[in-house]
């Protein structure tokens, strides 16, 4: 989906895939579970690299940690050895333990070799804070949440306030799920390259859509729906939140060349208007279905194909223009709803109707 025409909002020049989302890379998938009960807002989302076995057949990657304010864990180990050998797991920060035992139980279901006949496992889990809207200190993620979440991939899934994001805030203003993609020919051959983003973090006053300083705006137009008080009230504070970015394509890249996408993340979220600040936990993973490690090799020696690097800086583009779009499509998706504290947190999309 992305930014669908409904908003007629165009990011950078590159043309987009045939559903503008990260399963747009062939073999990718994605699912959520969405917890509401309560104060209890939020939830899991799975990312899986391909249908097959991952730990059997795992997936060149690397990581990049733009800002360190994060609790992610398992990219010590993919930046070590280069490659994923599970699916990716998105939650809260107090849901991280649950959600990587869930995992755990998952791969130990599909590998019964692990921990007998070969080694462990690697689970990879990302979180932002989701303490705003969620009690996180209830803890509802639970294993069950994350094996559900694994199960519900498909190609099509929703953005917005659902998954991992039902909790999250992004620039002061509803935040969540967003993707986007876009496909490029190198080579004569096309390849696709795509983002999905658990947005939390930047301020109201730094955000931009698609250029446009939309706090600027609301005071020029002098919005009545979002009152001077409520605007101070929710408005004025530090950037404490974070974003999770995950990069998929089906391009052969190794995985130096994978981290180098991984830095132009910062590209797309510069031009959405963060700034990374302090207590921002900014990190991104980026994969490529094209590039497979097996577990095992009997000749000891794989065949790797990868892009010459004089042809990078299409991807580095395409990189820099799915997380800009993605981090305001998953704003535009999401709904209006409520603080723990009673504070209203608007929609961007609410806003966007009233500027346009």
């Amino acid at each position: 989906m992305g930014l669908s025409k409904q908003w007629e909002i165009k990011i950078g020049e590159m043309k987009p895939g045939r559903r503008n989302l990260i399963t747009d890379v062939e073999g990718v998938r994605v699912g959520h579970v969405t917890i509401d009960n309560g104060n209890t807002h939020t939830g899991v989302t799975a990312v899986l690299p391909h249908p097959g076995n991952l730990f059997q057949d795992k997936v060149m990657a690397a990581s990049q940690v733009l800002n360190g304010f994060g609790k992610t864990i398992g990219l010590v180990e993919v930046d070590e050895m280069g490659f994923l050998e599970t699916p990716i797991l998105l939650t809260n920060t107090f849901g991280v333990g649950a959600a990587a035992n869930g995992l755990i139980d998952y791969m130990l279901d599909e590998n019964t070799e692990i921990g007998r006949t070969t080694g462990t496992v690697n689970p990879v889990v990302c979180e932002c804070n989701d303490g705003r809207i969620n009690d996180i200190r209830k803890r509802a993620v639970t294993e069950a949440h994350a094996r559900e979440a694994i199960a519900r991939a498909a190609e099509d899934f929703s953005e917005g306030d659902v998954g991992a994001g039902r909790g999250m805030v992004c620039h002061q203003l509803k935040g969540g799920i967003g993707s986007a993609s876009r496909t490029f020919e190198i080579g004569g051959q096309e390849y696709t390259l795509g983002a999905l983003v658990l947005s939390n973090h930047g301020l109201y006053q730094d955000l931009l859509v698609a250029g446009r300083r939309i706090s600027e705006e609301i005071s020029k137009e002098g919005l009545k729906e979002v009152s001077q008080e409520e605007q101070k009230n929710n408005f004025e504070e530090r950037d404490k939140g974070s974003i999770i970015m995950i990069l998929a394509t089906d391009a052969p890249l190794n995985e130096r060349q994978l981290k180098r996408i991984c830095r132009r993340c910062a590209i797309g979220l510069g031009r959405e208007g963060s700034y990374m600040m302090n207590g921002s936990g900014d990190i991104a993973l980026a994969f490529t279905t094209a590039n497979r490690i097996p577990h095992t090799c009997s000749e000891g020696v794989l065949p790797v194909q990868m892009l010459h690097d004089d042809q990078m800086d299409t991807l580095f583009r395409a990189s820099a223009e799915v997380i800009e779009e993605s981090v305001l499509s998953s704003m535009f998706h999401a709904k209006e709803c409520m603080e723990r504290s009673g504070k209203r947190v608007c929609s961007l999309a609410d806003l966007w109707e009233m500027l346009v």
